[in-house]
C-alpha cells in the first residue's frame, strides 16, 4: 500500500504539465478553506489535540503517574471521565500526556525523513547517471520491506529510547519522499527557466536552491502532512509490540497494549486510545488531501 501511494504520486508528477500561476501558500489555504470543509475540520481537530497536549497540566487535576489503587479499573464517571486503568491512573490524563509523545513522534521523524528524502531525491534527479541509480536502488530496497517489519528490525538493533524511535521512523520514511522529489526534479530541470539559468552560467547548486527546491515546496508540504499519520501508526504499532516508546513515557500505543489484557473488564483502556489514534490519523490524511488539492489542482483533477 505504501509503495502504491508513492507510485501514484510519482506518476502524477511525471505526467504533470505546466502549473497555474503560483499564488503562494496563503492563497492555497484560503481556497482550501472555501472549497474543502472536511480539511478545515481536520485542521481544527489537529489543533485541538495539539492544544490539549500542550496544556495537559491545566486540563486535568491528576498527574501522568498518579495512582489511585482504590479505583482500579473504574468505569467512566464524573471523577474520571474516561475511567481508570489497572493501576488506578486516570485514562484522560494519560491520553493528554500521551498526545505529547504521539504527536512529537509524528512530527520530528517526518521532518527528518522529508529533509533526508529531499536532499537525496534532488541529488538523484539533478545529477543523474550512477548517482541516480545508486540512490534509487537504495530507495527501492527500503520500499521493498513492509514499513513495520523494517522498523522492528531497526528498533531491535538500536534500542528503545525516544531518539531511537525518531531515527527509526526517519530511516523508514525517507525513501518514498526521495522518489517523489526525484520525479519533480526531473520535470523541473528540463524547464525553460532552468535552461536559461544554466546558459547564464548559474552553478548547479544555485539552480537547485533558487529554482528547483522552491517549486518542490507544494509537493513537500503535502508529503509532510501525509507522512505524519504513517509515523504515528508505526510508532503505535511498535509501542504495542513493546519495541517503541517505553515507560515512564505515556504513549497511545502503550495504552492500547496495557489494556488488551482487560478488554472484558475495562474495554475503555484500549478503545479510548484507539479512538484517539484513529481520529488523529484521519484528520492528518484529510488535511493532506485538502492541501494537495489546494496547492496543485492538476493532482485533484487526476
Amino acid at each position: 500500500m505504501r509503495g502504491g501511494r508513492i507510485d501514484r504520486m510519482v506518476k502524477a508528477v511525471e505526467e504533470q504539465g505546466a502549473r497555474p500561476p503560483e499564488e503562494g501558500l496563503g492563497g492555497a489555504l484560503r481556497r482550501m478553506a472555501r472549497e474543502n470543509r472536511l480539511a478545515v475540520i481536520s485542521a481544527a481537530v489537529i489543533l485541538l489535540f495539539i492544544l490539549a497536549a500542550v496544556f495537559a497540566p491545566l486540563l486535568t487535576p491528576y498527574t501522568e503517574k498518579q495512582m489511585d489503587l482504590m479505583n482500579r479499573l473504574a468505569p467512566p464517571s464524573g471523577q474520571h471521565p474516561f475511567g481508570t486503568d489497572d493501576g488506578g491512573k486516570d485514562i484522560l490524563t494519560r491520553l493528554l500526556y500521551g498526545a505529547r509523545v504521539s504527536l512529537l513522534v509524528g512530527v520530528v521523524p517526518t521532518i527528518l525523513s522529508v529533509a533526508l528524502g529531499t536532499v537525496l531525491g534532488v541529488i538523484a534527479g539533478y545529477a543523474g547517471g550512477r548517482t541516480d541509480t545508486v540512490i534509487m536502488r537504495l530507495a527501492d530496497i527500503v520500499l521493498a520491506f513492509p514499513s513495520m517489519l523494517l522498523a522492528m528490525v531497526i528498533m531491535y538493533t538500536l534500542g528503545n529510547s525516544l531518539w531511537d524511535v525518531f531515527l527509526t521512523l526517519a530511516l523508514v520514511g525517507w525513501a518514498g519522499v526521495a522518489r517523489v522529489v526525484r520525479a519533480e526534479t526531473l520535470r523541473l530541470r528540463n524547464s525553460e527557466y532552468v535552461d536559461a539559468a544554466r546558459m547564464a552560467g548559474v552553478s548547479g547548486p544555485a539552480i537547485v536552491l533558487r529554482h528547483i527546491l522552491p517549486n518542490c515546496m507544494p509537493t513537500l508540504i503535502v508529503l509532510f502532512t501525509l507522512n505524519i499519520p504513517s509515523a504515528i501508526l508505526t510508532e503505535s504499532g511498535l509501542s504495542f509490540l513493546g519495541l517503541g516508546v517505553q515507560p515512564p513515557f505515556a504513549s497511545w500505543g502503550l495504552m492500547v497494549n496495557a489494556g488488551r489484557s482487560f478488554l472484558n473488564q475495562a474495554p475503555w483502556m484500549s478503545l479510548i486510545p484507539c479512538a484517539a489514534i484513529m481520529l488523529v490519523v484521519l484528520a492528518f490524511n484529510f488535511l493532506g488531501d485538502g492541501l494537495r488539492d489546494a496547492l496543485d489542482p492538476h493532482l485533484k483533477n487526476r
